[in-house]
Order: structure tokens, then C-alpha cells, then sequence
């Protein structure tokens, strides 16, 4: 992509960021008043309640997208605030939002389960395997809590997006936090493991279909775990799925 076709995209994110807060903000809570405050509004039909929650799904998702370059703007300004962050529960919050996409009923249901066995058993029937070891299974983990879910959830997410049929989250490590999230899809080519990071830049696979996103959630994971003083990787064979990983110091001060 040009530099000059870069520098004009990363302006409009800028200008959307800024533009777009007050208006989603005011729709959620208009849809959200309709659904709610039958007494203020009148009652809807079941019909009109299907269609008022499918609109503030869409809402969710538009919110989500622009909290979510928020994140990555302050990252890069080195903003960042530090906080006691229990890993089971990140990981559960960020799976929820990821399946949220996927399978909205499947993200129900994982909400009010606690015991983290039950939890396990639940994601195997959504093909998605767990596992922790190491400190963080019991210590906290001190960094930036919004960022640290928003890193999972779009590695999950994407991972959900491609795989085949089954996918992997493995979270470890007794200093620095260490996440892996593997799939079984179709692979990245090599000369193409590059650009992936890339902001605006999607993979077209026909073997994959038409699989939704704009181009900005791997770029932002990079942005935010590089700024968090961290890295990340891929391996991925054609054929033989992808894994990413991911390194993250603690928030030190």
C-alpha cells in the first residue's frame, strides 16, 4: 500500500474516533431505552423486540471497533494504567466477547459459569480448548486490563474466523505472560506472514469464504503488545493452521 493512501486511512480512523463517540453513544441508549422502559415508551411486539436487539448488537459491535482504536491510540501514547488482573477471568471475558460474534447463545451461556472445570467442558463443545499453567493461574497478573482482553479477544476472534474445525488458547508463564492461540485452518502462506500485521491489510482465501473484518484487528494486537514492551509471532503452515504468540511483560511502577 502507498504511504500516502496509509497516512489518509490512519486520518480517518483519527477522525472517526473522535467524530463517532457521542453519536454511537446516544443511539445505544435510545435502542437500549426502547427495550427496557417499556413504561416510558410503550410495550413492542416480539417482532419489533427481535429487531430493537439486533440493532443494538450492531451498536455493541460499532462500540467495540471504536473502543478498541481508542486503546490503541493511548498505547502509543504511552498511556497506560496498571491494574491486579485475575487471567482466568480476562480470558473468560474475552472469550465471551469473541463467541459473542460467532454464537450469541454459546456466549450466554459461558456467562454465569464460575467453576473454571465447568467452563473447560463447556468451551470443548464450542471445539475450543483450554489451558493455563504456571503463575498467572493463581497470582495476578498487573497490567492494563482493557488492553490485555482486547489482545485476547481479537486473537480468539480470529482464530474463531479461520479455523477448520477445532482451536487452541494456552496461557502460561512465571514473569513475563505468555498467551498462544492456535487454529487448524487453512494456514498463512509465508510470503504473506508480514502483512498480516499490517493495518488495512486482509488475506483473501477462497477456500475460507467471505469472512468478515476490515483489516485493523492484528495490526492493533501488534500495536498494543509492542507498545506494552512485548512481541509477538506467528507460525503457520499451509494446510496445518496458524499459532500466535504472544509475550507481555508486567506493568512495572
Amino acid at each position: 500500500m502507498k504511504e500516502k493512501e496509509l497516512g489518509d486511512k490512519e486520518q480517518l480512523v483519527e477522525l472517526l474516533i473522535h467524530d463517532l463517540t457521542g453519536p454511537l453513544s446516544i443511539a445505544y441508549t435510545s435502542t437500549d431505552n426502547l427495550l427496557h422502559k417499556a413504561g416510558r415508551y410503550g410495550p413492542l411486539t416480539d417482532a419489533q423486540k427481535r429487531v430493537v436487539e439486533r440493532s443494538l448488537r450492531n451498536i455493541r459491535k460499532a462500540q467495540a471497533l471504536l473502543h478498541e482504536m481508542i486503546e490503541i491510540s493511548r498505547s502509543e501514547e504511552g498511556i497506560f494504567k496498571k491494574e491486579s488482573l485475575e487471567m482466568r477471568k480476562v480470558l473468560k471475558e474475552a472469550l465471551i466477547d469473541a463467541l459473542e460474534a460467532n454464537d450469541s447463545q454459546a456466549a450466554e451461556r459461558l456467562i454465569p459459569v464460575e467453576d473454571p472445570e465447568e467452563l473447560e467442558n463447556m468451551l470443548r463443545t464450542q471445539r475450543i480448548s483450554l489451558e493455563m499453567n504456571g503463575k498467572y493461574c493463581n497470582a495476578p497478573f498487573c497490567h492494563d486490563h482493557r488492553k490485555v482482553r482486547q489482545i485476547l479477544r481479537n486473537l480468539i476472534g480470529n482464530a474463531l474466523k479461520y479455523r477448520r474445525a477445532e482451536m487452541r488458547v494456552c496461557i502460561q508463564g512465571d514473569q513475563d505472560l505468555l498467551i498462544s492461540i492456535e487454529d487448524d485452518g487453512y494456514g498463512i502462506p509465508p510470503n504473506a506472514q508480514e502483512a498480516v500485521f499490517k493495518r488495512f491489510v486482509r488475506l483473501r482465501d477462497k477456500r475460507c469464504g467471505d469472512v468478515p473484518g476490515y483489516g485493523l484487528g492484528l495490526a492493533g494486537v501488534k500495536s498494543l503488545v509492542e507498545a506494552m514492551g512485548g512481541e509477538i509471532s506467528l507460525e503457520s503452515r499451509e494446510g496445518a493452521g496458524t499459532c500466535f504468540k504472544i509475550r507481555v511483560p508486567p506493568l512495572q511502577g
